[in-house]
């Protein structure tokens, strides 16, 4: 699952039309134009957001000025991924040269064979080396690249400081466990007037999403480390479930609207209506931005739990059909683009801040080393949000367990999304019964590997 806010310039994907012809898309007609080498690329951001799209096409400009014999071809369209189309744009061949994926995304485009395998080019991408190793990873299978980690989120939580001062909280302590964020919701719904202490998704596939999240700060697991069985029939499944069932109906804390998805609670939080919820860091834009929210009242503590977190994110993969010419453009592109410490699309920070793009959000770190420390340098010397209400997440994390998103996720996000709507709807729901036949469903879709 994405992250919610899309990250800072993640608004948007090209998609080509699947009526177009393959050469709109894919390698054949973009080898090469006037001597040149073409590459199509995505996820451009589109017109609407045009701060971004600014930012994009300064950056591609200054790269082709920089490779006269390269021409970048970017496609626009939202959103950067689009799982309705994803399949069947790579088995159409119409897949973008240069193109971006879900880290959920690396091995199934692999499975499929439509990939480019990246290893014996990998050594001309300067940044490579300095990128986080566990990301890297993401991208490899069987011992072979097949693509390049760009940004990185991990979970954690977002409460409203404000709310946490009227309802007796000490805002510069968050809960650290779910029995103190349950007490805390208890608190801050008893403000009345419509405030809610706690809210979750429990629709589109979002409540799967979170529900995973929820179980990793427990300690357990979606699915065997194997892959092939389902881990959510567990005491650790069973507290998640029972922990979100005592707030809804023995403490009334979460409201009596439920099947919400990140927009209701976005807009919730952004009015100030709401206590706390599970989200990565690229919500708090989103909060403000878009939602009416003050930063200084924005806080974001660590997964609640203290054992684990769920971390996404994404990056680009190559189109089976590219040539050795592309996926040299291609992966100097990227560097350009994306993977320059302090620098490009995502690190040109003083560029962010002089344009009132957020900047000092607590990313997790895509760098080691001195590319890591220039990054964080250059961020830091152009924060221009209170970088203090995030210190308890940077802190937190640290000894958190970092897991990503089951094999399948959509797929079993969408079987656990009929858990927790039921938990949260249903007063006389059977949280053992859901959690047995979600395993089997779950069993299901595994065995089809």
């Amino acid at each position: 699952m994405r992250s919610t806010g899309f990250r800072r310039a993640l608004a948007a994907l090209s998609v080509c039309s699947l009526a177009l012809a393959v050469s709109a898309c894919g390698s054949d007609d973009d080898a090469a134009s006037g001597g040149k080498t073409r590459i199509t690329v995505n996820c451009m951001p589109p017109k609407s957001a045009k701060v971004d799209r600014q930012f994009f096409e300064q950056d591609i400009a200054s790269f082709e000025k920089a490779n006269p014999d390269i021409d970048v071809v970017a496609h626009d369209a939202f959103p950067c991924q689009d799982p309705k189309t994803f399949d069947a744009k790579l088995a159409g061949g119409q897949m973008e040269d240069v193109f971006y994926t879900y880290f959920t995304d690396a091995r199934h485009v692999v499975d499929i064979n439509q990939a480019a395998e990246l290893t014996p080019y990998v050594k001309e991408l300067k940044s490579y080396d300095t990128i986080q190793q566990q990301l890297r990873d993401i991208y490899t299978v069987d011992g072979k690249i097949y693509g390049i980690p760009r940004t990185g989120y991990s979970m954690g939580l977002i409460y409203n400081k404000k709310l946490f001062e009227r309802a007796g909280l000490d805002p510069e302590q968050p809960p650290a466990t779910w029995e103190e964020v349950r007490a805390a919701a208890k608190k801050i719904a008893a403000l009345g007037n419509g405030t809610v202490g706690y809210a979750d998704y429990s629709a589109q596939n979002q409540g799967g999403w979170h529900f995973t999240a929820e179980l990793y700060s427990q300690g357990g697991d979606v699915v065997s480390a194997d892959g092939k069985q389902a881990t959510v029939d567990t005491p650790e499944g069973r507290a998640v479930l029972q922990n979100l069932y005592d707030m809804r109906f023995t403490d009334d804390s979460m409201g009596s609207k439920q099947l919400l998805v990140i927009n209701d609670v976005q807009q919730m939080m952004g009015s100030g209506k709401l206590g706390m919820y599970l989200a990565a860091p690229d919500n708090i834009p989103i909060l403000v931005k878009e939602k009416g929210g003050d930063y200084k009242d924005l806080a974001l503590a660590p997964m609640p739990g203290g054992k684990g977190t769920l971390i996404g994110g994404d990056g680009y993969m190559f189109n089976k059909k590219a040539s050795p010419e592309q996926i040299r453009a291609g992966l100097k592109w990227l560097d350009h683009m994306f993977l320059t410490p302090g620098d490009g699309y995502l690190g040109d920070y003083a560029r962010a801040k002089k344009n009132d793009a957020p900047v000092g959000l607590p990313e997790p770190r895509l760098f080691t080393g001195p590319a890591d420390t220039k990054d964080q340098q250059v961020k830091e010397a152009n924060a221009n949000v209170p970088v203090e209400n995030y210190q308890a997440f940077l802190d937190g994390n640290q000894s958190l367990d970092m897991k990503i998103e089951p094999p399948h996720a959509q797929q079993i996000y969408s079987v656990l999304d009929g858990v927790v709507s039921a938990v949260l709807t249903k007063e006389d729901a059977d949280i053992d019964r859901l959690l047995k036949d979600a395993s089997g469903k779950i069993d299901g879709i595994l065995a089809r590997d």
